[in-house]
Formats: C-alpha cells, structure tokens, sequence
C-alpha cells in the first residue's frame, strides 16, 4: 500500500438509541437528512473535500444499509486504486473476535488496518454530525502547533455545556482539561468528537488500554485523560461555522428546520464545499394546481397535491390533496394521505400516514415520530412527543 501523511477513520457503528424508532433496522449514520442526503454524507464529503482519500468506515450495528450506501465510494470520489473507503465491521480472527466495545477499542482492533499506510497522523471522526469542515486545515494546524493530539471544539451555549465534553484551555488554546458532562463547566468549549493524532502516540495508547481491564475503552472517558495525566501537547482547534450533534430526535428536527430558516443556517448547496451523496435518479418534484408550498424545501420526485408549510419533504415523498404538513420532516418515499394533518413531526421512510389521521400538534409542543415502513391506519392519532410504529388503535 502507498504512504499516506494522514488517513480518517469514521466511527459509525452506534445504535443511536436516542433516535428510537429510526433506528430500529438502520444505524444512524444511515437515517436521511436534508431531502436527499444521509447524516454520513456530510464526514465522507468533508474527506474528499478535504484531500483526506483514505477513510476506513467503522461499522456495527444494523450495518447493512450503510454498506450498501456506501459501497465503492464513487459518489465522494473515494473509489480509488492506492486508497478509497473501506467499510471495517468486527471481525474473527483465528484466536478471537468480537463486538467493538468502545470508540477506542474500534480503532484498536483495526490498527493492521492502519498500518498498512503507515500514516504519520490519524484523523478520528464521528459519523453522527451535520457540519462542514476543512481537515486539512486541522491537520495543519496540528503539525504547526506541533501537538500530539489536536481536538477540534466549538462554543455551545453556556446552558447547553453540561451535555457535552467540554475542553478547558490556556489563552494560547492548549488543553489544560478535559470534562465530560460536566454540572458546573469552566468553559463553553464543547469537543466536535474530531480528533487528529500523531499515529505513533496514539498507537501506545490504545494498546494501553486495551491492556487495563477496568477501560471503558472509550476516545473521551480513556484515552484523551490519560494523554492529559501524561503531560502531552493537546492542543483545541476552534471550529466557528455550523455544527450539530444529531443524536436526538429534537436535534434532527431542528437541524432540518436549519435548512429552510430565514436565511438558511446551513447552507447544503455551497459549490465551493459540495455535499456528495448516493441518489438514484428522479424526475422533477410536482406540485399541483391546487398545492399551496410556503417556505419548505420539495426534493426530487416528491408529488405535493396538498398543502406544505415550512417542511422538508425527501425525495419520492407524496402529500395528498386535502393533506397538511407543517414545520415537519417527511422522509423519502413517504405518503401523506388526503384528509391528514401532521404538524411538529418526523416521518420515517417508506411510511403511510392513512386519510384524516393526525400526527403531532404546533406550537411549542414535543416533535412527534413516526417509523419507517409504518402504516397508520385512518383517522389514527399519534400525540406530540409520541413514537408510533402504526399499532395503536385508531381515534
């Protein structure tokens, strides 16, 4: 294999629990964001983006659809000969296998993996984050700095701190602490789950904790407070542009909403910074006489024969006439059926919301979800903050 100055490895093998009924057959990596996009694309683009063209993907749970999404790496132009993605699940060997344990132990168990480039740096990413980032950039940054890891950070709102790993720095931003989840945080500096490391540290630490039986075996409780203990140069890379952790089902409403705000807080269609993803080819979103559309964003493919008021609708969805969708995510191939009302929602794939059903309510009220593949039968109600998977009775 050929010498590579730095190779990405992407963990996306978590369950995503937090996003209950959407991940029931998929991992999160995989769930549809943005219309036509998957929460993936945005660290794969980031890599092919960023010149970064060795990305091992670390998959686990439910990997199936994320394999086949990502297959060859064609669409992020990551299909190469001396490189490309490679899909890393758990593996046998002749003496052993089993289940990654933790984010440091996933790494662990691909270090042959690693070695095969003999990389001077190693770029850790999660595969859960809506962002657009440079690499590169952090990488230089790293070999400047002269650090032994580099942690990229950015300012959460003081209140919004204690759920994240905050990092406490210097005034020349060197790492002076590291606190996950912390009551009282000193600082408003949360990490992004983007690391750089130089591979010949990080490689001893791994095989560290791999060694000590009591290791949650985890980036953020293990490795990087051992480094700290140690003494070593971690250095924070400050990151001011969008970012968001879509771990919840109110965070991914929100970070939909982000795309159709007034301007758009995210921006998915900047040339400069293009967001590749695997789509297959639709025909042009209809939209009919009677449709009234106010301030969404209609994908390819979509039929909008209702009414859509400040909604995402995916490709292939379909709102039926005499249907309303307002302030809610409808993923792709879903129908809403004539007669139904879906406010504050989430609606999965390949989903059917019958006739005058009702799902959700406005206002300030919880974001209603309903499953993938799920029929809801008419006149049924889903409330808001409720997850439907279509087995209540009807109303």
């Amino acid at each position: 294999m050929q010498k590579k100055q730095c190779i990405a490895m992407l963990l996306a093998g978590g369950q995503g629990s937090r996003l209950g009924l959407l991940t029931k057959k998929v991992a999160k990596p995989a769930i549809p964001f943005g219309g036509k996009y998957r929460i993936i694309d945005f660290p794969l683009s980031n890599c092919s983006n960023s010149l970064i063209d060795v990305v091992g993907v670390l998959t686990q749970y439910q990997p199936l659809e994320l394999n086949r999404y990502i297959g060859s790496g064609l669409p992020w132009d990551l299909d190469l000969n001396k490189g490309g993605v490679f899909v890393l699940p758990p593996y046998m060997t002749s003496k052993s296998g089993e289940w990654y344990r933790g984010t440091a132990n996933a790494i662990y168990q691909n270090i042959p993996f690693i070695e095969q480039y003999d990389p001077e740096y190693v770029l850790i990413l999660s595969g859960d984050h809506i962002y657009k980032m440079n690499y590169r950039a952090m990488l230089s940054s790293h070999i400047a700095r002269g650090a032994d890891c580099t942690i990229a950070v950015r300012p959460v709102p003081w209140e919004d701190a204690p759920s994240f790993g905050i990092m406490n720095t210097d005034e020349e931003d060197n790492i002076t602490e590291f606190e996950e989840k912390p009551k009282e945080p000193k600082s408003n500096l949360a990490s992004m789950g983007v690391y750089v490391f130089n591979w010949s540290v990080l490689r001893k630490y791994l095989e560290d904790d791999e060694a000590n039986p009591n290791s949650h075996n985890d980036f953020g409780k293990n490795i990087i407070p051992a480094m700290l203990a140690d003494g070593l140069g971690l250095s924070a890379y400050r990151f001011e542009d969008y970012w968001k952790d879509v771990g919840t089902i109110r965070s991914l409403w929100d970070s939909n909403m982000d795309l159709i705000s007034d301007p758009p807080r995210f921006n998915l269609y900047d040339k400069s910074w293009r967001i590749y993803a695997r789509n297959p080819i639709m025909v042009p979103h209809y939209v009919g006489d009677k449709a009234c559309v106010e301030g969404s964003m209609v994908t390819e493919g979509c039929e909008v024969y209702g009414t859509a008021l400040r909604s995402v609708l995916f490709a292939g969805a379909t709102v039926e006439e005499g249907a309303l969708v307002e302030d809610s995510v409808v993923m792709p191939g879903s129908v809403i059926c004539s007669g139904a009302v879906v406010r504050r929602s989430i609606i999965g794939e390949n989903t059917i919301i019958g006739a005058d059903c009702v799902v959700g309510d406005g206002g300030d009220s919880e974001i209603a979800l309903v499953g993938s593949e799920v029929v809801l039968e008419r006149g049924s109600v889903v409330l808001p903050g409720q997850q439907s998977d279509g087995r209540e009775e009807g109303a």
